[in-house]
């Protein structure tokens, strides 16, 4: 069973999609507006977090700018349909995925399940190799720490799991598609750019302690994790 904390401040969609997300086994709380949310998201331990963009008191990129000062629990973004500043803006200050309205419910828990699926191959992964340093990047999957040249890096699942991805593969060509799939679990679409968003936090996070380029961008394809 997901635990799982809802975000929304339109009830009756609150409502409509706790009564669907309880059926299909997730243990749902909920919170009306962004400080009860956050008082909740900071005080109680979730599976993950359903954080809508506008939301009274405090918005949603407050409360997850807020969040990830001390959180890593994984957020799915609720975003208006067609706004790709909220999704850019959203994956930059942290998310791990969005979903614009409106959406069809089994959607949403695909996206659930992906997340999910992420956490136990990551767990699974831990098991065979304990620690990997590549390019003064270490990645020690059992305490799922990263260090560049001994400073430790905080980095949400999703950032995890696409090091891990490309540090498993190292000289190797990853597509964007290949990423999306075992990362978030879905096919990436057209002009999608969560993958390029979460490369591009883990780039900017690698860069304060190492101007080693070791993430490169091959064109049209996706990213290889360099060796030297």
């Amino acid at each position: 069973m997901s635990k799982l904390l809802l975000i929304e401040d339109d009830r009756a969609l609150s409502d409509l999609l706790k009564e669907y997300l309880t059926t299909q086994g997730c243990d749902v709380s909920q919170a009306f507006d962004g400080e009860q949310g956050l008082l909740q998201a900071t005080s109680e331990q979730y599976d993950v977090i359903l954080l809508d963009v506008m939301l009274p008191r405090l918005d949603g990129f407050e409360v997850l700018k807020r969040l990830r000062a001390s959180n890593l629990t994984p957020v799915i973004m609720l975003t208006a349909k067609g706004d790709d500043f909220d999704r850019i803006f959203g994956l930059e200050l942290g998310a791990d995925d969005y979903l614009p309205k409106p959406f069809n419910h089994r959607e949403l828990l695909a996206r659930i399940h992906a997340i999910s699926r992420r956490i136990d191959f990551v767990k699974q992964a831990s098991n065979q190799n304990a620690e990997q340093t590549v390019n003064h990047v270490t990645l020690n999957h059992l305490a799922r720490r990263v260090h560049v040249l001994e400073h430790e890096i905080i980095l949400t699942g999703t950032e995890f799991a696409v090091l891990h991805q490309l540090m498993s593969h190292v000289g190797e060509v990853v597509t964007k598609d290949t990423l999306s799939q075992q990362v978030l679990g879905r096919r990436l679409a057209p002009f999608d750019r969560s993958i390029d968003m979460h490369v591009s936090n883990l780039r900017k996070k690698i860069a304060q302690y190492s101007d080693s380029n070791c993430i490169q961008t091959i064109r049209g394809s996706g990213y290889v994790f360099l060796a030297q």
